[in-house]
């Protein structure tokens, strides 16, 4: 219940999106200079969390914090229309070499500016005044929606179960319809 008594509403209530039944299919692309396949403790933590909660992963990739490569795997996923949602992890930050988000904003179709509130408001409760530093974001590009989390394994966790897993099925109800559209085909790589 909220604080004037009614019980919270799930985001599917009356929201006018046709339900998504059965797994929500889901990219995972951690960005790292520093870590392999064998270390990737955060990538590992979203695959777990995602399988757990009964969606499918289509693709996992592991690149270097590096925008053009970046935006050419997202090309390649988005062309090849397996994945309804992709999940970032790393290149967050303020550092000179952290360009997820840079990136990733430049070929957004719609930004969720509500996700990265929620995830910094959920993040100072867990973390302190430090969380402020996080540049989490969410959005669309085409019919694929994309959520870019901090690199941390913390922060995985609490962008997985309380900012993406509440909204997963709601967001791709509203935006994929399983039909390939010219949007999803266009070379986002023109939009740099």
């Amino acid at each position: 219940m909220n604080e004037s008594g009614n019980k919270k509403r799930s985001a599917d209530e009356n929201c006018g999106c046709v339900p998504v039944d059965g797994p929500i299919r889901v990219a995972v692309i951690t960005l790292s200079d520093t870590r392999s396949r064998d270390n990737d403790r955060s990538g590992d933590r979203i695959v777990d969390l995602l399988k757990s909660a009964g969606h499918q992963l289509v693709q996992r990739e592991l690149i270097r914090d590096e925008p053009q490569q970046l935006i050419e795997l997202l090309d390649a996923i988005i062309a090849q229309g397996d994945a309804q949602a992709v999940v970032t992890t790393g290149g967050t930050g303020l550092a000179a070499r952290d360009q997820t988000i840079d990136a990733i904003q430049r070929i957004l179709d719609a930004e969720l500016p509500g996700f990265g509130e929620h995830f910094r408001r959920l993040s100072i409760d867990e973390i302190g005044p430090s969380a402020m530093l996080s540049r989490a974001t969410a959005g669309r590009i085409g019919r694929t929606m994309i959520f870019c989390l901090p690199g941390s394994t913390g922060a995985v966790q609490t962008g997985v179960q309380q900012c993406i897993l509440p909204i997963l099925r709601h967001t791709v109800g509203l935006v994929w319809d399983d039909a390939k559209s010219e949007s999803d085909r266009k070379d986002i790589s023109s939009r740099r």
